[in-house]
């Protein structure tokens, strides 16, 4: 509630803040709509339309500054799986809109996006492709969820309180989801329609 009540001061702006700080995190952050659903509950006065824009827009330079922050850790990659994340990288380049689609599908859902932009900085992607689908799927979904939040789901403070092993449990299978898709080989789904998985270094030791 203190959280809520610091940034609640500054309105929208602060909002904005809260979410580019919250999205910047690669793990153990609660769902960006969640929060704006929350802030929503506590303030109807706040336009849904203008509340899912700021959300989509915060949401949008927090993931941009994960992506490229998480490029730092393709050093540590062995060749083998580089190669499979270019292979991805590169598939996505050779269709016209293609990080626009694989983006805007990700984001018109309530997934983590933080699998997803870390794996883009993983595969050095670098296209503005990328953050125009992401901020129409999102400002898309969080118009949805805002919307219906009154009905269906309960006020972030309550589920934070009573839930906090849940946000913890999602972040954990984020984490798996990001090495299954790290070991993947790529290139040969790719290009031959067979599935290969890429041993990480610490298998090996």
């Amino acid at each position: 509630m203190d959280v809520f009540s610091i940034f609640s001061q500054f309105s929208y702006f602060g909002i904005f803040l809260l979410l580019v700080l919250v999205n910047t995190a690669p793990i153990l952050m609660p769902p960006t709509w969640l929060i704006l659903v929350s802030f929503y509950a506590l303030d109807d006065a706040l336009n849904p339309v203008f509340l899912a824009v700021v959300g989509a827009t915060g949401a949008t330079v927090g993931r941009s500054a994960l992506l490229y922050t998480s490029g730092f850790f393709r050093r540590f990659m062995s060749e083998e799986r580089k190669s499979s994340f270019d292979g991805i990288a590169n598939y996505l380049k050779s269709k016209k809109i293609g990080y626009f689609l694989a983006s805007f599908l990700f984001a018109a859902t309530p997934l983590p996006s933080n699998m997803l932009f870390i794996g883009y900085g993983l595969m050095m992607a670098k296209s503005v492709q990328i953050y125009i689908g992401f901020w129409l799927g999102r400002a898309i979904s969080y118009y949805v969820m805002i919307s219906i939040s009154k009905v269906v789901l309960t006020p972030f403070t309550k589920l934070f309180e009573d839930r906090l092993l849940g946000i913890i449990l999602v972040d954990v299978l984020t984490v798996v989801m990001l090495v299954f898709f790290a070991c993947i080989n790529w290139n040969m789904l790719i290009t031959q329609r067979k599935v290969q998985f890429v041993k990480p270094k610490f298998w090996r030791l």
